[in-house]
């Protein structure tokens, strides 16, 4: 059998439906159809009951996927295989998230990535947002998903991945929590909750403002060393904080409500590594999150 062939023949098999087939070869179902017949006549069996309601295998056609499936899965992995080695695509990969959602993106490009390089192994990490990028300074980390903006002389910033809205956490009795949202000028109303650590303070402000976009100050108050202590401060009443909206959907609780930041600029993602250690797994990574994010979907706002 032709490459062709065995593609075509297990396409029809999995999907038993000739338009998802021709779909997911991108050939025609003419096309198709004319590979699957032109085997039945060299073969002399036929393979597939077909009706203007169905498509099934008959037991020549299910022996013969039987046989088939696995053999080409070991040559397609096989292939894939002498392609990573040979871009040296191989060894282990550490990759770090900083948010649940972005933890959610680096483990489905993850799965994809196993897919096209077997022979390397990613791991995932959460990063701490006290300590941003020192587990990328210490060589702990190859690669990170984190929040925007990034101007490091030592690290290389990729594209923006996707965005997320900004939102307020507060105290469920406090009055904001009955806003249907609040503005940044209401930042200067209530204490925030600050994340402790040696972020760079550009980055640090970026999330955590000082003033309002009026020049108001904002009052920096109790300094949380992980995300469940500002949870648990909010909820006390110790003040509110800045999160992203999508966080409602992960960190929901008694005591806390998220309400929309309405004019405050999105939470921008993306992907930084070491200037001098942009390695090729490093790099098939990139390009395997860039080429998977859009069809992963569910990174638009949160309800």
């Amino acid at each position: 059998m032709e490459r062709h062939e065995i593609e075509a023949f297990l396409a029809v098999a999995e999907e038993l439906h000739f338009r998802r087939a021709t779909e997911r070869l991108e050939l025609s179902q003419g096309r198709v159809s004319q590979i699957i017949k032109a085997l039945e006549r060299r073969l002399g069996v036929t393979l597939f009951d077909r009706s203007s309601r169905r498509v099934a295998l008959t037991p020549a056609g299910q022996r013969l996927q039987e046989g088939l499936a696995p053999a080409y899965r070991q040559i397609q992995e096989t292939v894939a295989q002498a392609v990573a080695v040979g871009k040296g695509v191989t060894g282990t990969l550490r990759v770090g998230f900083s948010s649940q959602w972005a933890s959610d993106m680096v483990l489905k490009t993850a799965e994809v990535f196993r897919r096209s390089y077997p022979g390397c192994t990613v791991e995932v990490q959460e990063v701490q947002l006290t300590d941003t990028f020192g587990p990328l300074r210490a060589g702990t980390l190859d690669l990170q998903l984190t929040e925007f903006p990034v101007d490091e002389p030592d690290l290389i910033a990729g594209p923006v991945i996707f965005s997320e809205p900004r939102a307020l956490l507060v105290p469920e009795g406090h009055p904001f929590a009955r806003s249907g949202s609040v503005c940044m000028e209401d930042l200067a109303g209530a204490p925030m909750i600050v994340m402790s650590g040696t972020s760079p303070r550009y980055w640090h402000e970026s999330i955590y403002p000082r003033q309002t976009p009026q020049g108001r100050p904002i009052t920096h108050g109790a300094v949380a060393a992980y995300w469940m202590e500002v949870l648990a401060l909010v909820a006390s009443g110790r003040g509110v904080s800045p999160a992203a909206l999508r966080a409602a959907r992960y960190h929901a609780r008694p005591g806390i409500a998220f309400v929309p930041l309405r004019d405050a600029p999105p939470l921008e993602y993306g992907l930084i590594w070491p200037r001098d250690r942009r390695t090729a797994r490093v790099r098939a990574f990139v390009e395997t999150l860039c080429q998977t994010a859009p069809a992963q979907g569910d990174q638009g706002p949160a309800p």
